[in-house]
Formats: C-alpha cells, structure tokens, sequence
C-alpha cells in the first residue's frame, strides 16, 4: 500500500518525478501488488491511478484502520503479509500499526507549506528514536 500526497506526489502536483513514474511502472512486472490508499478525497487521486493503472483506495481515515482493512480484504492479503509506505507518522505510520501490517516511513517529497514544516518538527523525536531501527 502506498500512500498518495508526497508520497507518490507532492501535494500540489499529480505528475510524478520520472523515476517515480518508472518505480510503478516496474512494480507492474512483480509479483508485488501496489494499491493506492489515501485519506484524500480528491479526485485527482483516482484520475492519477487510473492513469497508471493502480487500483486505489480513497477516504482511508488513517490513522484507522478502515481503508487499509478494505485493501487487504479487496486483495485477500493477510495483514502480516503486507506493508503501508508513506511519509507521515500521525496517519500513515500509526495506521499500519494499528492495521497489523509492516509500515514503512520515507521522507515527504516537499513539505511546502507551514502546516507541513510542524508536522515535520512534531514527527522529528520519533524519527530520530527509530533512526536506526531496521526491519527484521
């Protein structure tokens, strides 16, 4: 599962870096299943999905639990089995938790505006804590 606003995107593009476009296009060719699952409710989620051929969930409610339940039932994946990538603690990261599945944080692609630069300062203890820690 991949979350969508800079995570695939920054929030004010729908067009993603030629290497991100290439990543989901190779994903395409394994074995791994990508699914898009956003808190957005935007439709340019689902127009940029459907562009690239990746199934999508939208109105996720992350840090709930509800739109990644709905990806591993849509898949018939076990929550052990799966993973959530995405750039923000607060939904993304505590959402795979709580959802039982390996939850796997990266970098936001542009944190542009002020409510954004916060967030990052309020997510910086936890990420300097797990700094190190690696999946096992």
């Amino acid at each position: 599962m991949l979350d969508f606003d800079n995570t695939i995107v920054p929030y004010t593009t729908d067009i993603p870096t030629d290497a991100m476009a290439a990543w989901l296009e190779n994903m395409k060719g394994t074995e791994i299943t990508v699914c898009v699952v956003s808190n957005s409710k935007r439709e340019r989620v689902r127009i940029f999905c459907r562009k690239y051929g990746i199934p999508c969930i939208t109105h996720a409610k992350k840090p709930f639990s509800k739109g990644i339940c709905e990806c591993l039932e849509l898949f018939q994946i076990p929550a052990e089995e799966a993973a959530l990538v995405g750039d923000q603690i607060y939904t993304d990261v505590l959402g795979g938790n709580c959802a039982g599945v390996t939850s796997i944080l990266v970098n936001a692609i542009d944190n542009h505006n002020i409510w954004l630069k916060l967030r990052h300062v309020a997510e910086m203890p936890f990420r300097f804590a797990a700094r190190n820690r690696r999946i096992k």
